[in-house]
């Protein structure tokens, strides 16, 4: 069977190629950016596509050539630099079942989620409603599988904040007015799409993909610090009002093009809880899902685990840091900019030489920080960083080697920022 998986890099999507890969059949990865993927998985055929792009029937035809079916993992939390839901999660969805009615296509797999709904309060779960529903008028045969908050061995979204929660010192900080929260494991996730492409469980119906008993988020986090390993904290539940300043941070910076996990959609998920009627997957398969703790107690939880979660959430506290210094460094120089050629003249003898690197100099310092706001550029306003540090550091040598004797500290103080600098380039990758 030839399966086309869109979003196959993703958290579920990855997981979902393993399981089809190890049934045997042929797998065409579909994804905006498939180079890191290609070299990961050099077994799978990729084809790089912006599926939010593909707004007609006809631009599907390529993509359905010779495909048997099509498991969409597909889907964006919340709109934002890099992402339109809608056209993610619905537009795209509604040509691509036109297309695969064209194409033949024997059978479609959804991936939706348990608050899908035509008439559903978030543009999320809004858009996948209105995707389920057209896929079940559209004469296909499919199944959508409704999975809880899927927890794996991979880390992305909600499950990586979780983490990053989890590994609080001393404190287990949660949200306040949180709903009941029912998980699954991304690998029943994937072997629920293998069932469903299988024949093991009947077509045209939806099936929730959850455990049997809900937990608190407080429970949720509190499993996860057993998990990495750490002692119980004390548990604080941040007031609601603190949670949305924090989320509306979070919009912003998707508008930069970066996907935090504590956005305002991910907030009102949170609060309306993520439940699901396990029993029509028990009745079709014989057994539910494993309870959370039996899906950790399946993953392995060594010093890879906890550094990522101790690092999940200082990522964005250095990137804000380093780029809050670099921009004020830039806007110090501009508005004492005659104070600062002043002190360069009296080194370099040249006033035109020195206004001219004391302007360049901000303008980059200006150009670095703001760079490294854009999830874009990030990498490289990193790098960037690094390199014109040790210019600095090489100038300073050259022209005034006293500084480095300063009771200031001047050179030395460059040091730790050249250092954060290169912790943020090799965190960069969020997959």
């Amino acid at each position: 069977m030839n399966v086309l998986v869109l979003g196959a890099y993703g958290f579920i999507g990855s997981s979902v190629v393993d399981a089809l890969v190890a049934r045997g059949w042929d797998v065409i990865g579909v994804g905006r950016s498939i180079d890191a993927a290609r070299r990961r998985r050099p077994d799978v055929r990729w084809r790089a596509a912006d599926i939010a792009r593909l707004a007609a029937p006809d631009d599907w035809a390529l993509l359905l050539q010779g495909v048997d079916a099509v498991v969409n993992c597909a889907g964006a939390l919340q709109d934002g630099g890099r992402d339109d839901v809608s056209a993610v999660q619905a537009r795209a969805m509604f040509a691509l079942y036109g297309a695969a009615a064209r194409a033949g296509v024997a059978h479609i797999v959804q991936i939706s989620a348990t608050r899908a709904a035509e008439d559903a309060d978030t543009v999320f779960m809004r858009s996948k409603g209105e995707a389920d529903a057209a896929l079940k008028a559209s004469g296909l045969i499919w199944t959508i599988l409704r999975p809880g908050l899927v927890v794996g061995p991979g880390a992305y979204g909600g499950t990586a904040l979780l983490r990053g929660l989890a590994a609080f010192p001393i404190v287990s900080p949660t949200l306040a007015g949180a709903g009941p929260i029912q998980t699954a494991g991304v690998d029943e996730v994937a072997e629920a799409v293998v069932a469903a492409l299988d024949g093991r469980v009947p077509p045209n119906v939806v099936y929730d993909l959850v455990e049997d008993a809900p937990h608190s988020l407080e429970e949720i986090v509190a499993a996860f610090r057993v998990w990495l390993g750490h002692p119980a904290g004390v548990r604080i539940a941040l007031p609601r009002g603190l949670a949305r300043v924090l989320c509306r941070a979070g919009d912003l910076f998707g508008w930069l093009g970066w996907r935090p996990p504590l956005r305002t959609t991910a907030l009102n998920e949170i609060e309306a809880g993520v439940r699901g009627d396990a029993a029509r997957w028990r009745a079709a398969r014989g057994a539910g899902l494993r309870p959370l703790g039996d899906t950790l107690a399946r993953m392995p939880s060594s010093i890879q685990e906890r550094w990522f979660a101790r690092l999940f959430l200082l990522k964005p506290f250095a990137i804000s840091v380093l780029a809050a210094f670099w921009i004020a460094s830039g806007a110090i120089a501009l508005f004492r900019f005659d104070a600062a050629v002043g002190v360069l003249a009296d080194r370099a003898g040249s006033p035109g030489l020195s206004a001219l690197a004391v302007g360049g100099g901000a303008v980059l310092d200006l150009a670095l920080g703001f760079g490294l706001l854009l999830r874009r550029t990030h990498v490289a306003a990193a790098l960037g960083m690094v390199a014109t540090t040790c210019i600095y550091l090489l100038l300073g040598s050259v022209l005034a080697p006293d500084l480095w004797l300063d009771p200031l500290g001047p050179l030395v103080k460059t040091w730790p920022g050249l250092a954060l600098a290169l912790v943020v380039a090799a965190i960069a990758e969020d997959r």
